[in-house]
């Protein structure tokens, strides 16, 4: 039989000791009810600790699952992911819940959220520094947070939430056009006046009513006339005036930045 130093026979055992202790997850929530569970994630959510909360909302998912209180648990995680910075996570999060759940009381809620997630209207510090709006970012999640706000006041039109869906709504509406001017803008100062047409054109054609076809029309006259394309400019040019009969841009030219219209809230 082989002997063995104690030195070394104290080693073992430590190892088989730390072995034991690495197969046993450490889990505080081991023999926590459901509701504890839920009221802990909801004082880390409240005290803005996102990235505590997700894993309790993950552990309340399935502790409860088949309840309203998992149900309740994946609307609050995917707004604690929404607030953590963790977007995609929050679709993600969202998509599987209005999937499993369409007939869910919560369902206008979802649908709201997920317009906030794309909407994000929080420019940061550089925005700031660089007096970037929105109209100058790409469009894809402003178009996808109109639609869930949309598919909320269709089917949700008395929800408490949609109220504010149709001003964010309109906000949009107002940014994909501004932002089609802002690259007729772009394309007209670099002298590209058949593109700059173009997508003064768009403006005017997908959208009614909205302050950026004030500036669209200025840039198709303007273009028209770089073009030598009278008969076009004077055309603009009358329906600017019965459009716009006080047009800071007939007197002033294109406006200095000013501070963004759409701040509305």
């Amino acid at each position: 039989m082989p002997r063995y130093s104690l030195p070394l026979v104290s080693a073992l055992l430590a190892i088989g000791l730390l072995a034991g202790c690495s197969s046993t997850s450490d889990d505080k929530t081991a023999n926590w009810s459901p509701n504890r569970i839920h009221s802990e994630a909801q004082d880390e959510l409240n005290s803005g600790s996102y990235d505590k909360a997700i894993p309790l909302y993950e552990k309340l998912e399935g502790r409860a699952a088949g309840t309203p209180l998992a149900q309740q648990a994946q609307i609050d995680k995917a707004y604690a992911q929404y607030k953590s910075g963790e977007k995609a996570q929050a679709i993600a999060t969202l998509d599987r819940f209005m999937k499993l759940h369409p007939a869910s009381p919560a369902l206008d809620y979802a649908l709201y959220l997920k317009g906030l997630v794309n909407f994000n209207d929080n420019l940061g510090l550089f925005s700031f520094i660089s007096r970037q709006d929105l109209s100058e970012r790409d469009q894809k999640a402003a178009k996808d947070s109109f639609e869930s706000f949309s598919e909320l006041v269709t089917r949700f039109p008395d929800s408490r939430y949609t109220p504010d869906a149709r001003q964010r709504m309109t906000y949009i509406v107002n940014s994909l056009a501004q932002y089609e001017v802002h690259v007729a803008r772009y394309y007209f100062q670099r002298g590209a006046y058949v593109a700059a047409i173009n997508r003064a054109q768009v403006a005017l054609s997908d959208y009614q009513g909205v302050p950026a076809l004030e500036e669209a029309l200025y840039i198709l006259i303007q273009s028209y006339d770089a073009l030598g394309m009278t008969q076009l400019r004077d055309d603009a040019r009358r329906v600017m005036d019965a459009s716009y009969p006080q047009s800071a841009y007939l007197r002033s030219g294109f406006k200095e930045k000013s501070d963004p219209w759409w701040k509305f809230w």
